[in-house]
């Protein structure tokens, strides 16, 4: 049985379906496609499911430490009454009227409202520990201690390819992408695939305070 790996990508989605060492890169147009993937056990997405409604998410304050200097790779996740709003001034108001202290989203952060909206509308009721939401850069870390430059760059690319070439057949995948993927969104999906393998077989890791949201979902990222 394979597993999936998502990442988000200009209103939609990047798909990398993993089985033994061979992976499939895709397009998806939605989160919908997305959780229709015929025969995956197991889909890791990097984008936040449990959402506070009052302050900052333990999982991210833990992730950031975790990565070091590439912690700023890790949003704070909005709280959950910034999902009602697609204007940025509204967001803020709302972020503030609901954090102690009072917090607003970042720009970078308020980007991916609407898709943790759709994601979180698409994932229902109840909890399913089918999707779990895991970092890129966490799996990086946990693949090679190598992966140190920012993703993007020459060196970072190189680094975070040398890690996936360890566990799977990455160039032949990225040779075969559908076109149009960036190669960055394409290699995160990717190692949100590994940590899909890995959580499939009960051998994943995962930060967090053991909370979870008003919905029952747990608030933690994992790899």
């Amino acid at each position: 049985m394979a597993v999936l790996g998502v990442d988000g990508w200009r209103g939609r989605w990047v798909g990398a379906k993993l089985a033994g060492r061979t992976v499939e890169l895709l397009v998806l147009d939605d989160v919908a496609a997305a959780l229709a993937v015929p025969d995956v056990e197991l889909i890791a997405i990097d984008m936040p499911i449990g959402l506070s409604d009052d302050g900052v998410r333990a999982c991210d304050v833990l992730a950031r430490k975790l990565l070091g200097p590439l912690g700023s790779s890790v949003f704070p996740t909005p709280v959950r009454a910034v999902l009602a709003t697609d204007d940025y001034a509204e967001a803020r108001a709302i972020s503030r009227a609901h954090t102690v202290p009072p917090r607003a989203p970042s720009a970078q952060a308020f980007q991916l409202v609407k898709a943790i909206r759709a994601l979180d509308d698409a994932l229902g009721d109840p909890p399913t520990d089918r999707v779990v939401e895991v970092h890129p850069e966490l799996a990086f870390r946990a693949l090679s201690p190598e992966v140190r430059d920012r993703k993007g760059t020459a060196r970072g690319t190189v680094q975070r390819l040398r890690a996936l070439r360890t566990v799977m057949d990455v160039e032949e995948s990225l040779a075969a992408a559908p076109a149009g993927v960036p190669v960055i969104d394409a290699m995160d999906a990717c190692a949100a695939a590994w940590s899909a393998a890995r959580l499939a077989l009960g051998a994943g890791e995962c930060v967090g305070d053991g909370a979870t949201d008003r919905r029952g979902r747990p608030m933690r990222i994992c790899w």
